[in-house]
């Protein structure tokens, strides 16, 4: 068998699937360091406003929002650092295959949790400030941002991609 044999046709690379698998892992990593990056300064936003002044005037609905994206924060955090715990655990086990399908899946729910912690903080400030009603639409249009930008126009790429032009 040629070195060759196990390269994508038609993709345009000469790499076996061993380096396609480094490739798309060495990808993988690059994408959770700029997810991770961005989760770690809304983490700490959202943990520092527990300790400021204005903290104890939020009513019961801004608090249970406030717990929920800490939350929403600690889960994208755990889940963005889940595919280096799962390559570290299996390492030298000849799992990169099941590695980098996983950790693939999990990139896209640590994207779905971000988005989810961005709208509701978004939420939360829209609201402390201007009220209930401002929170909603400002949640709101973050969220459908993010479900446009992230999910689906990749998605309509997808579809124009299979289409012949």
């Amino acid at each position: 068998m040629a070195a060759d044999d196990d390269a994508l046709p038609g993709d345009g690379r000469d790499e076996t699937e061993t380096e396609r698998l480094d490739r798309n892992w060495n990808e993988i990593l690059q994408e959770l360091r700029v997810v991770q990056t961005g989760t770690q300064i809304l983490t700490g936003f959202l943990l520092t406003v527990a300790f400021q002044q204005r903290f104890d005037e939020l009513d019961h609905y801004q608090v249970t929002v406030y717990l929920v994206l800490v939350s929403l924060a600690a889960i994208a955090t755990l889940l963005a650092l889940t595919p280096v715990g799962m390559h570290r655990a299996l390492f030298r086990r000849r799992a990169k295959p099941q590695i980098v399908h996983v950790a693939n899946s999990i990139l896209i729910a640590t994207l779905a949790a971000v988005l989810l912690t961005l709208a509701g903080t978004a939420m939360l400030i829209f609201d402390m400030v201007a009220g209930h009603p401002a929170g909603f639409v400002a949640g709101g249009v973050v969220l459908a941002g993010g479900v446009i930008a992230w999910f689906a126009m990749p998605a309509a790429v997808r579809i124009r991609m299979r289409s012949p032009l």
